[in-house]
């Protein structure tokens, strides 16, 4: 059997607009109404930062699935293996091993060490302001760089799917979604953020699974016709299914991929936003069994992303599809218009409409997601827990000291919950507002290679300060803070002088090179770097370790005894 590309599928004209225009509207007014309804049910702290802990595991798994298959995995990941085959596939591994770490050494730990943030769980046992003003910082960064990518995914869609490539669509889309996911956080909090991602987790498998169905039928169940296909029209021959077509061709490029391997293995147990999925549900076990949940689906998704990436190449071509989009971001809708039967059909601008909303939810929820967990590392963190106090009402409610003594540096001030949820909401509309900013400079970088920056930069800053918070007895305030800085300081600024933002055709300022670092993902530097200064801080710290905070941060950790 011989199955070859069709003709270049461009996004459906004319009339076609409006069925597309639509299911976006309706995909906003869903979530909008969701946002609305949920919002009227409590403005506590616990309610806006945690949603009352009252999730199940399975709603929590298909909301952890919901916030990590991102438009990264959605249009990144199926755009680099329509690319570049089998380095593609390679880069989808990286994210599905990492919930491993997350299932071992994270989730039922911070489930009980912590309250709300990644910081929680540090201010536990080293009770100092700039501690949470490290971490809240650090959370703040990596949030803002995962935004990026979403909005970013969010401009080439849309464009896409108004038949334009066009700066100005992609710039109106970016802004549009970011006025969106302000409203759902300010609105709804975590409660609303949670029943989005469950929609659109439900949406996002529900559709990858059609598409795969679809393009398994197109070849009569003949998967080895669909790679022979995929090579045929890659452009590349047989080398497209072998190692080395992106990552192989230097020295250089293979250490870039070492180093990106371990930003995606490591990063996703630093990420704030998935940490604090831990919180919205009632107990360790619960946590355990969501992760377990959300190990089951985002494998699932990935074994068909690495299909439709395939597809992409054999039935769009690679050639059509960097034509469309030049980081491969739009692979996925338009081989749902080749499978619905091409262009000008009706099944095709049905499928195409279909899938591109789909994406479509599935950036407003992550979005949502990042937002919400930047503002409450912003409120809680830096604005109550550093900069005024930490409110003194969730510490006597946990049995913990009280404010004037965690925050030893200085007088603490007592906040209330009101006020600090007032604050997270002001946070998540500055934030939202930085995130478009940089998003419209951004907007020819692949997202998913966009996503690998920030699991690197969370692998650098947050993950050691975790662990060694958890599992080493002798860790100190002043080796949590050199940890935080000492991995988010050289990642932010080898991103800076890499190939990334200068340097290349496809950087953020290609006019330009000021770049001396050779590696796009700094990971394979910052991530040791965040170890080691943790260790020389802690080691070099004036004041040792307290033994008993550890030994009550370990009782909880790992009996729940004292849990929120």
């Amino acid at each position: 059997m011989t199955t070859t590309a069709t003709p270049p599928p461009v996004a459906p004209a004319g009339d076609h607009h409006a069925l597309a225009i639509v299911l976006f509207a309706v995909i906003v007014l869903v979530t909008l109404g969701i946002t609305l309804w949920v919002g009227r049910r409590g403005n506590a702290a616990e309610d806006f930062y945690a949603g009352g802990r009252d999730f199940t595991p399975l709603q929590n798994g298909f909301a952890l699935s919901g916030d990590y298959l991102s438009a990264a995995s959605f249009l990144g990941v199926a755009g680099l293996i329509a690319l570049y085959g089998y380095d593609g596939v390679l880069y989808s591994i990286g994210f599905l091993v990492a919930w491993l770490v997350v299932l071992m050494l994270v989730a039922e730990l911070v489930r009980n060490a912590g309250r709300y943030t990644l910081a929680d769980v540090l201010a536990l046992r080293l009770r100092r302001r700039k501690v949470r003003a490290a971490a809240g910082g650090a959370s703040v960064v990596v949030t803002l760089l995962y935004l990026v990518a979403q909005m970013v995914g969010a401009g080439s869609l849309v464009a896409l799917l108004l038949g334009t490539n066009s700066a100005q669509a992609r710039t109106w889309a970016i802004i549009a979604v970011g006025g969106l996911m302000i409203v759902y956080v300010t609105v709804g909090g975590m409660r609303a953020t949670t029943w989005i991602q469950i929609v659109k987790a439900f949406l996002l498998v529900a559709g990858s699974v059609l598409l795969t169905v679809l393009l398994v039928i197109r070849f009569h169940g003949d998967l080895g016709e669909l790679m022979r296909q995929a090579a045929q029209h890659s452009g590349a021959g047989h080398r497209y299914l072998e190692p080395g077509l992106k990552y192989g061709a230097t020295f250089t490029s293979r250490l870039d991929f070492v180093s990106l391997g371990l930003a995606l293995v490591l990063g996703t147990a630093g990420l704030p936003h998935i940490l604090s999925r831990f919180y919205t549900v009632p107990t360790a076990r619960a946590a355990r069994r969501s992760t377990m949940w959300a190990i089951g689906l985002v494998g699932a998704f990935y074994l068909m992303a690495i299909a439709l990436g395939l597809g992409a190449t054999a039935l769009v071509g690679s050639a059509e599809v960097r034509h469309a989009n030049s980081a491969g971001n739009t692979a996925v809708p338009l081989l749902a218009l080749v499978l619905g039967g091409g262009n000008g059909s009706t099944g095709g601008v049905v499928l195409f409409a279909l899938i591109s909303a789909i994406a479509f939810a599935t950036i407003l929820a992550v979005v949502a997601g990042l937002t919400l967990a930047s503002s409450a590392a912003f409120a809680h963190d830096i604005w109550a827990g550093a900069w005024r106090g930490r409110p003194r009402r969730t510490l006597l409610r946990r049995g913990a000291v009280p404010a004037s003594r965690e925050a030893s540096d200085g007088g603490a001030v007592e906040v209330s919950e009101r006020q600090e949820i007032g604050v997270a909401r002001i946070a998540a509309v500055g934030i939202g507002a930085a995130a478009i900013a940089i998003s419209l400079f951004a907007q020819q970088l692949n997202v998913a290679f966009l996503v690998g920056l920030a699991f690197a930069v969370a692998a650098s800053s947050n993950l050691p300060v975790l662990l060694y918070n958890l599992f080493w007895s002798r860790f100190t305030a002043r080796g949590a803070v050199w940890s935080v800085y000492g991995g988010l300081v050289p990642a932010i600024v080898l991103v800076f002088f890499s190939p990334v933002v200068s340097g290349t055709k496809v950087a953020l300022f290609p006019g330009v090179d000021f770049h001396w670092f050779p590696l796009e993902n700094p990971g394979i530097v910052s991530i040791p770097l965040g170890f080691l200064a943790g260790w020389i801080g802690t080691i070099t710290s004036p004041e040792p370790a307290d033994a008993d905070r550890f030994a009550e941060l370990e009782v909880r950790a790992l009996t729940g005894a004292g849990a929120a």
